[in-house]
């Protein structure tokens, strides 16, 4: 295995392609679980790790945080903060995360959040900092039959948000910034105030779903990705695990995160497990596994930074991170887009 490395856009800070996601750390996986994710990872040439105050996943308040808390125990222990490139996330304002702040991207919740992941990560610095979702409201999770809603009267605050990120950058505190789970309009709004405010910081990265089920970044986001270079960094590439074939045929495995949680089940509707099926068969036709040649697609994309992947054993980790040796040929491809044809995005 030779893992291919990228610089964060804009800037000469390398990355590796494959990036360790941890969102199941403090919940599905203990915290030793976790460190010997991130020895392993680390042990492989995956250099870059994703984490966000929100995780683990499903927030929880009785959990707050503990992800960050397991990743800054491993720092203090192994002294490896340095061969680390570091991303975490403020939460947003979902009813959801209700119980971290209800402020928003105001400046004080930004710095609150920030200071709150540095004494947790046990470090002074993050690499990059990225807003988890729009405070805005949005179309979140690719709602077919999104209606507006009228009443929002959110007032465009972006200016403030990156005079803030601006002040931390200042102060030495973060690196870079990126955006999450963000629209075409609200990636241009961002790159805009900081092109028509030299003094603002560029986002540099946008982190969103992107796998064989929902390819919707290719609509929009991905031009604005490679004109403007603000660099892909794919989460769910694996569609919470359905990609990796393994609930096929009503399975549930023990411990898997829809077994868990089925309510995380925006995956596995009728027309995503028909579309699974026949890329699970392509797959089988091309002597490889459905997990590896999921991984290996969003890998080769050219907007593609690097893809973020979870696992909650170390078997399946080796599996993901080996993805990054696999070139799919023209043939697989063309069998990819001929199923994306006949059943485009079914999980968006």
């Amino acid at each position: 295995m030779h893992m291919k490395y990228t610089k964060l856009p804009h800037t000469e800070i390398e990355v590796s392609k494959i990036c360790l996601g941890t969102m199941t750390w403090g919940n599905q996986n203990s915290e030793k679980e976790g460190f010997d994710q991130m020895n392993y990872a680390l042990e492989q040439g995956v250099n870059f790790f994703d984490t966000a105050e929100l995780y683990p996943v499903p927030a929880h308040i009785d959990r707050y945080a503990h992800t960050e808390k397991i990743i800054g125990n491993w720092f203090k222990e192994t002294g490896n903060r340095d061969k680390v490139i570091l991303g975490s996330k403020i939460a947003g304002n979902g009813d959801y995360t209700k119980f971290i702040r209800s402020t928003g991207f105001s400046k004080d919740a930004i710095i609150e959040a920030v200071e709150g992941s540095l004494t947790r990560l046990q470090t002074d610095y993050l690499d990059l900092y990225q807003l988890h979702w729009p405070e805005r409201t949005t179309n979140y999770f690719g709602k077919r039959e999104y209606v507006p809603d009228v009443t929002d009267h959110w007032q465009d605050n972006i200016h403030q948000v990156l005079e803030t990120l601006r002040d931390l950058v200042q102060e030495g505190k973060i690196r870079q910034i990126g955006i999450s789970n963000e629209t075409p309009w609200g990636t241009m709004r961002f790159l805009e105030e900081s092109k028509v405010h030299a003094s603002l910081p560029r986002a540099i990265t946008i982190q969103n779903p992107y796998s064989l089920l929902n390819r919707q970044f290719e609509i929009g986001n991905s031009e604005i990705s490679l004109r403007e270079k603000i660099g892909l960094l794919a989460y769910s590439p694996l569609g919470f695990g359905v990609l990796s074939g393994k609930y096929l045929g009503n399975k549930k495995p023990e411990g898997a995160r829809i077994t868990l949680f089925p309510n995380y089940n925006r995956y596995l509707g009728e027309t995503a497990v028909a579309a699974t099926e026949m890329y699970s068969n392509l797959a089988q036709e091309h002597n490889m596994s459905l997990a590896q040649m999921a991984l290996a697609f969003v890998n080769s994309r050219p907007f593609l930074t690097s893809n973020i992947i979870g696992a909650t054993n170390l078997e399946q980790l080796q599996e993901n991170i080996n993805s990054i040796d696999i070139d799919l040929s023209d043939e697989i491809l063309e069998g990819i887009n001929a199923i994306h044809s006949k059943i485009p995005n079914p999980a968006p």
